[in-house]
């Protein structure tokens, strides 16, 4: 039986509001067959009504009014995970664009950050050679790796895929929104995901990687990190 790690995990944010203000948090673990949820709450105050649902994308979001003044909302719980690396499968392969899964279509197509349309050429220019399969992802998440530089504060809430390919500056969802880009454009399905990890200093820093489905299962890759 493989053995579980107990991981307390939660974030809380401040808020000032001029007047009541609707939000939507997505801050909640998605359901996972890997990962078990132990104690999950909201955290309000003042209390406000949380109320819950699921985008199209699959993401756990929570609907609250946010009052006038200073607020804080948050979340708490304790996430039950194998107490083991991910499996790597360096030969796993690629499904051919035809035989996708309906519902894994929608990542492989252009969205607010990630640009495949603009960044197809040089995709297929960069990795259309490569044998497609596990090493193409990791190929894509090694050249992000080497061609982007980490630096705070060198992109904005407005900063594209293609903004950081042309200034080669970023931070981690940056990395990560390129990687996807790359990946969709060859019709490899791939979304980011936001874990929350300690970064040097930065305890408990908001990361973003890439997520990516495999025959079977779904992996994550870290192109900040350059794997």
């Amino acid at each position: 039986m493989t053995d579980l790690r107990h991981v307390r995990i939660g974030c809380k944010f401040t808020y000032v509001a001029e007047v009541p203000t609707a939000a939507v948090f997505m801050v909640r673990p998605a359901v996972s067959a890997a990962v078990a949820m132990e104690g999950g709450r909201w955290l309000t105050d003042p209390s406000v009504p949380v109320h819950d649902y699921t985008d199209i994308y699959g993401n756990e979001c929570a609907r609250a009014v946010l009052p006038a003044g200073r607020s804080r909302f948050g979340f708490s719980a304790v996430a039950v995970v194998p107490d083991a690396t991910e499996d790597a499968d360096p030969d796993a392969p690629e499904v051919p664009p035809s035989a996708l899964p309906d519902e894994t279509l929608l990542y492989t197509l252009p969205s607010r950050y990630c640009l495949p349309d603009l960044l197809a050429n040089e995709a297929w220019q960069r990795f259309g050679g490569l044998a497609p399969g596990y090493q193409r992802v990791q190929a894509i998440c090694d050249h992000v790796h080497q061609h982007v530089t980490f630096q705070y504060g060198s992109t904005t809430a407005t900063s594209t895929a293609a903004d950081v390919n042309a200034t080669r500056l970023g931070v981690c969802r940056d990395f990560a929104h390129l990687a996807v880009s790359f990946c969709r454009a060859l019709n490899i399905p791939a979304r980011g995901t936001g874990p929350n990890l300690s970064r040097g200093r930065h305890a408990a820093n908001r990361h973003q990687c890439v997520l990516r489905p495999v025959p079977g299962k779904q992996r994550q890759r870290d192109p900040d990190c350059g794997n």
